[in-house]
């Protein structure tokens, strides 16, 4: 895990250190070990470094063994040995253990193909110094951020946007467009972000840029889910092995590593596995961390303890109020830089500065494994509904939805109730691409409502959050089976454009620790789209062949567990009993009115009914609504009206050239 920065003055200019030394002080949470800038006329990058692999040798910039190539990423290569031993054996010399120097002698080797051959987590840059040519790519699922801008001739990148708002010609102001997506489809589309002409480099793709200027950005990665057959041939039996050994081994190239590496445990399936595959490859105590909450509606802490005792790790827990959750929100959102409509990640930047304050700068989680392994209730609606859809005068079918949603029993068991009526519409478009989320979707802007006439006069200039979706499906798309559809529908707006990023990345990183994710592994999850899709969800029994495949691994309290959905407080957290303060200043309506992005009257009313039912609750839906306005005000407060800046970094290492200029004197590099 690091920050990463640069900018390639297309005009012809210098690359400016100071601006990029500014860039880096911004992201200088995600990497306090160190600053390296990198110089050479018109392209200029920087580095804020956490130190994990090869402590003494792996700063960055680094380049290959003549010098040309030049590398930083934020991120790791975990199978850097096997890699390193290749180029070896192909006369590449190495000055380094590190990983990153294996990415300056693959792209050597094997040029922009050398992606291919990564397993790992990265953001990365590749600056050519004979032909002044940078590649900037982002690993396969988006683990690791990557933002892009061009701003007065300027191309630049970074792992966060706020380091690209301190360029001079940067807009600090929140685009209507990324409220209107977010409050559609849960998180804004990569080909923007929360501020104008700020966009995110795709998950899977690489871009290049020159002296003539940027290419468009190329996918080298895509999920491929199969047809609803799959494409896996073998027993139960056999695939069940084969998905143990594979989760078995990318948990235990992730635990490679020069610091100390430990686990999120949350008593779940997934972490609970990741867990007790760590513990077969640790040598000596492994420590595990975990959020318990006072409300014991969130609350988990049995079942983690249950899963420390029976593999002897030590646990690690910070308890959780709901005045915890609203004093940390405003960090949040300063870290996660784009509205939510959830107050999940706030439990987990606490947890990871337990993590930092135990000493540790690694944690392997459990991330990935619903979106490739069908564990969403999600997946389970979708089925139900297409099951219903071939008989849809059946009362009996609906009330399969009560299976997944207990508290909507009573109403689908009557025909005409609000909730059958709910799920029943669209039921019978089957051919609609987006089948799976129309439900989410429409639950989700309901709270359109809150946004004011020129925020909504975006979605014109724009286009629908949904057409947009659609308009990036693959061509292969209309070949997967309803599952796997749904399942690449999941992972390309919620994963990556949420829980990876809001809940992932940003939370670690703000406390300087890196996440590592086993079930995102390429083989891990190259091996599940191809399963046949009753492997993955057989009955409406989710994560089948998983729970197959871990039997023998954690005890059946544990692997026989329903889903239970990761949530944190709300209501009671903003409107309960010593509520913030802030709450009531950021939703007053002269506060409101002045971003312009709201409508006044319906936020208001929206407040004032959270007053009164802070201690029963209210709608999912509104809660939405909620979370989603004050993260707004958040965001406006924090990164646009009174931004808190970052002191310029202090560079540790300058390349400029060919020299490197150290503490003490010059070497070459």
């Amino acid at each position: 895990m690091c920050g990463i920065a640069g900018l390639y003055a297309t005009s012809g200019a210098n690359a400016p250190r100071d601006l990029l030394l500014t860039m880096a002080g911004e992201l200088a949470h995600r990497g306090p070990d160190g600053v390296g800038l990198y110089l050479d006329g018109p392209f200029g990058m920087v580095c804020t470094r956490l130190a994990i692999i090869d402590l003494a040798g792996g700063d960055q910039p680094l380049p290959n063994e003549d010098g040309r190539y030049w590398v930083m990423q934020n991120g790791e290569i975990y199978n850097y040995p096997e890699l390193m031993a290749e180029l070896q054996g192909l006369g590449h010399v190495f000055r380094t253990h590190s990983d990153t120097e294996v990415i300056a002698h693959a792209f050597e080797e094997w040029g922009v193909g050398f992606l291919d051959r990564l397993n790992g987590e990265f953001a990365l840059a590749v600056f050519d110094h004979v032909t002044k040519r940078l590649l900037i790519a982002r690993d396969r699922f988006g683990i690791r951020p990557l933002f892009t801008a061009e701003f007065g001739g300027d191309l630049l990148f970074a792992s966060e946007a706020k380091a690209l708002l301190r360029h001079p010609r940067a807009e600090r102001r929140i685009d209507p467009f990324a409220l209107v997506e977010t409050f559609t489809i849960w998180a804004v589309q990569p080909d923007r972000s929360a501020f104008p002409g700020i966009r995110e480099l795709p998950a899977g793709h690489y871009q290049w840029v020159g002296p003539a200027g940027p290419e468009a950005p190329v996918r080298w990665w895509d999920i491929r889910f199969g047809p609803r057959e799959g494409v896996r041939r073998g027993s139960v039996g056999e695939l069940q092995e084969e998905l143990l050994a594979l989760l078995d081994d990318a948990t235990r190239i992730r635990l490679r590593a020069d610091v100390p590496v430990g686990v999120y445990l949350s008593g779940g399936l997934d972490s609970s596995a990741t867990t007790a595959l760590a513990r077969r490859h640790t040598r000596g105590p492994l420590e595990a961390f975990s959020v318990s909450f006072e409300d014991q509606r969130f609350d988990e802490s049995a079942f983690q303890r249950r899963m420390a005792d029976e593999l002897g790790v030590n646990l690690r827990t910070i308890k959780v109020s709901d005045a915890d959750v609203a004093a940390a929100f405003p960090e949040v959102v300063r870290f996660a830089e784009k509205p939510m409509l959830r107050t999940a990640p706030a439990p987990l930047i606490l947890l990871s500065r337990l993590v930092r304050d135990s000493g540790f700068k690694v944690v392997l989680t459990g991330e990935g494994s619903d979106e490739l392994l069908g564990g969403y209730n999600l997946f389970q609606e979708a089925m139900v509904r297409r099951f219903w859809a071939r008989l849809p005068s059946s009362k009996l079918r609906p009330r399969l939805l009560g299976k997944l949603y207990p508290y909507l029993s009573r109403d689908l068991q009557q025909g005409g109730g609000f909730m059958a009526e709910f799920f029943k519409a669209g039921m019978l478009d089957l051919d609609d691409p987006l089948y799976s989320h129309r439900p989410r979707f429409r639950t989700t802007a309901r709270n359109l409502r809150f946004l004011g006439q020129e925020t909504l006069a975006a979605r014109e200039a724009v286009g629908d959050p949904e057409g947009r979706v659609i308009g990036r499906l693959p061509t292969e798309y209309a070949a997967m089976g309803p599952l796997g559809q749904a399942q690449y529908l999941e992972i390309t707006t919620f994963l990556t454009g949420f829980l990876l990023h809001s809940q992932g990345d940003r939370m670690l990183a703000a406390n300087s620790v890196e996440g590592r994710f086993p079930f995102l592994d390429v083989h891990v999850a190259e091996f599940a789209a191809g399963l046949p899709e009753r492997l993955r969800l057989r009955d409406l029994q989710e994560k089948y062949l998983l729970r197959k495949s871990l039997a023998g691994v954690l005890p059946d309290e544990i692997n026989k567990r329903p889903k239970r959905p990761y949530r944190a407080p709300i209501l009671r957290a903003f409107f309960g009993e010593g509520a913030p303060a802030y709450v009531d200043e950021l939703l007053a309506p002269e506060r409101l009115a002045a971003t312009g992005l709201f409508n006044v009257p319906h936020v208001t009313k929206l407040a004032e009914k959270a007053r009164r039912y802070a201690e029963v609750g209210f709608s999912e839906s509104d809660e939405m609504g909620l979370v989603g306005v004050l993260s707004t005000m958040l965001l406006d407060e924090t990164l646009v009206s009174d931004p808190r800046l970052a002191r310029p970094a202090v560079p540790t290492r300058v390349v400029a050239g060919t020299r490197v200029e150290v503490e003490g004197g010059v070497r070459a590099p």
